[in-house]
């Protein structure tokens, strides 16, 4: 694991300063700008420069996770192992040696993602607008920041650096709701919206939507294509899965605690389908791929800082 985090890191840094090599080129060839402005620019292009690193370092983060996530699916379907989902990923990154040390470097990834999540969405960084179908992706992306905060929190605990009070707040929030308006309504609420997050990953797969946001040579996107495809129609399926465990419990045919599935929840829900264990091997290879597309993202995914302004939303 942790050649894989240092390959990939080294990746990141080498592209990095070949794009900030290049900025400074043309930048030069632009003619020079007073001190003044100059202080300003350097000092505008050092925080984007650390916003990119930790949105690289996010994605690397949430590939690890999810490599683990993938592979540890493969071992359940064969007996070998039980499913994990993120916060088992977390765990078992813990019971590594120099794990404390992992899951810290793995903290300070989650936490670039989180930041990446919430500029995406709040400063509107990949340019999805203020139509309906913007608004919706850039509340997921708002949503994504949400949910790797409280998969950041848990990593924290478990280092002791404070105590957890809640293992599941989206269970919590969850349970609340149903006491409000019935635990049948709030299944089917978030079934709704588990599928519509399913359709987005198989339209973002199928129509290589992805594509838009990658900086890389032909050569290089003839792999990214099959990784990402296959990484995010999988992905899709284990949120087609939850989607499909809450609205069996809106019709009664499953019950449940008020708490919404997981990733957990869903690869073992496979697992136990008539040939499970070639399904949940296939889904766990998927997940893996879906990993590799995290990857591909550290390296080669746009980071678009150079026109993000909160005044442009106003």
């Amino acid at each position: 694991m942790g050649s894989i985090l240092l390959a990939v890191g080294q990746s990141i840094c080498n592209r990095q300063n070949r794009l900030e090599s290049s900025q400074h080129l043309l930048h030069d060839e632009a003619g020079k700008n007073s001190p003044e402005q100059e202080n300003i620019n350097a000092m505008q292009s050092n925080s984007q420069t650390w916003i990119i690193y930790l949105a690289r370092a996010g994605y690397l983060s949430r590939g690890v996770v999810y490599l683990i996530v993938g592979g540890f699916a493969i071992f359940a379907a064969w007996g070998a192992a039980q499913s994990k989902g993120p916060k088992g990923a977390v765990l078992k990154i813990l019971q590594q040696p120099l794990g404390e040390t992992l899951v810290l470097i793995l903290i300070v990834g989650l936490v670039g993602y989180i930041m990446w999540r919430l500029v995406q969405s709040l400063l509107d960084t990949d340019n999805h607008g203020w139509a309906a179908k913007g608004l919706a992706i850039r509340l997921g992306l708002l949503s994504s920041a949400f949910t790797y905060s409280g998969l950041a929190l848990y990593a924290a605990s478990l280092t002791g650096a404070f105590a957890s009070e809640s293992e599941n707040e989206a269970g919590g929030l969850a349970q609340q709701m149903g006491q409000v308006i019935g635990q049948k309504y709030v299944a089917l609420a978030l079934g709704c919206v588990f599928i519509g997050i399913a359709l987005a990953h198989w339209w973002k797969a199928l129509s290589r939507k992805y594509a838009d946001h990658f900086q890389a040579n032909t050569q290089i996107m003839a792999i990214i294509h099959p990784v990402s495809m296959v990484g995010l129609t999988a992905r899709g399926i284990v949120f087609a899965v939850i989607a499909t465990i809450m609205i069996l419990r809106f019709l009664g045919v499953e019950s449940g605690d008020g708490a919404p599935p997981d990733v957990k929840d869903a690869l073992t829900y496979v697992q136990y389908l008539p040939f499970g264990v070639w399904f949940l091997t296939a889904l766990g290879l998927g997940v893996i791929l879906f990993a590799g597309y995290s990857f591909a993202e550290a390296i080669w995914r746009k980071i678009n800082l150079e026109d993000a302004s909160i005044s442009d939303q106003f």
